[in-house]
């Protein structure tokens, strides 16, 4: 009889329910993890909502997961029990196209561990090993659980193709915009904007070196752009909070030539978008999912001291108060960026 553990799922909206999951031993290749530190990402809170558009309730929570490899299956080669590591979340075919080509982000039947039933948020995870990276030494558990969001910051900036010196605007000041944020001053970014409506973010957002961080409230953020740069707008604009107004405020405010990058996952199936800006301006619109060689570019980034994250961490609360986190990131005074749950 294989052991039973609780894992963090939402049966219905806005409400934590733990449930007793079966763990099996390691088969061929695969790795059993001890969790110790896991965040919670904007997507698990659009489960947690119920409005995630590729997890209906039920569903199981958690995916941004560091700890120990407790125990190794047959074949496994990569790691050892006592490593320290992160998870890299993934479940791709292998096969398609895309991932024959290397770009396994855009597999044709890419999928999640959590949306597969197996949340993070469980005191035992398992794993294949080809998607356990070994965790630096000099970075802690809690900064490992943010190696995956970093990720996709890392792609979405790469997407935007800033060279040294251009300007970006970024809407939406929580984690990933904030990652954002560090990622282009490393980078050598000229001026970085932000806009968000929560005052707490704006204020973190400042002490992490934009250039400006502008209240959106009143939808002004890219006039405000628009002023700062004389007119000319910035070299380009990242969208990270997933509603149409953001992006068509980011198409706003771009610079002719200029590119925007959809990162937020979009509630809505249609967008009104300004299509003559597209003419006139010559802009380029493009996506970005998800990351893929971006994962070991992050660890490099963390492992080297190149960039900080540390100051994103502003709650840290143990498995049962898992609930309370969710709460937090939903109230827009508390201040939450991320919310890190620890296991001993």
């Amino acid at each position: 009889m294989n052991p039973k553990y609780p894992m963090a799922m939402v049966f219905e909206p806005g409400r934590v329910e733990f449930r007793d999951r079966e763990v099996a031993p390691p088969g061929p290749g695969q790795v059993l993890l001890k969790t110790r530190a896991v965040s919670i990402c904007g997507s698990d809170l659009h489960t947690f909502h119920g409005k995630h558009p590729f997890a209906p309730l039920p569903a199981a929570l958690g995916h941004e997961l560091a700890g120990e490899v407790a125990e190794i299956g047959p074949g496994v080669d990569k790691v050892r029990p006592g490593d320290r590591v992160v998870l890299e979340p993934v479940i791709v075919c292998r096969q398609c196209d895309f991932c024959a080509r290397g770009d396994y982000h855009l597999c044709a039947k890419i999928s999640f561990h959590h949306r597969q039933g197996q949340g993070a948020f469980t005191p035992f995870f398992l794993a294949d090993q080809d998607w356990v990276h070994r965790l630096p030494e000099n970075v802690s558990f809690e900064e490992g659980a943010l190696v995956e969001p970093l990720s996709v910051a890392v792609h979405a900036l790469g997407r935007a193709g800033l060279k040294l010196g251009q300007s970006l605007a970024v809407f939406g000041a929580g984690a990933i915009g904030l990652m954002l944020l560090l990622l282009a001053r490393r980078a050598g970014a000229g001026e970085v904007y932000l806009a968000d409506v929560k005052e707490l973010q704006l204020k973190k957002a400042m002490e992490l070196k934009a250039t400006a961080a502008f209240d959106n409230r009143g939808a002004q953020a890219a006039e405000e752009i628009l002023a700062r740069t004389g007119g000319l707008g910035v070299d380009a604009a990242l969208e990270a909070v997933g509603l149409e107004a953001t992006l068509n405020q980011a198409l706003q405010c771009l610079k002719k030539g200029g590119t925007a990058v959809v990162v937020g996952l979009m509630s809505q199936e249609r967008l009104t978008l300004p299509a003559n800006l597209f003419v006139a301006k010559e802009i380029t619109l493009r996506g970005s999912q998800g990351y893929c060689r971006d994962f070991k570019t992050a660890l490099t980034l963390l492992a080297n001291g190149a960039l900080d994250i540390k100051p994103l961490i502003t709650h840290t609360l143990p498995p049962d108060r898992l609930q309370e986190g969710f709460d937090l990131l939903d109230r827009p005074d508390s201040g939450a960026v991320k919310v890190v749950v620890k296991y001993d």
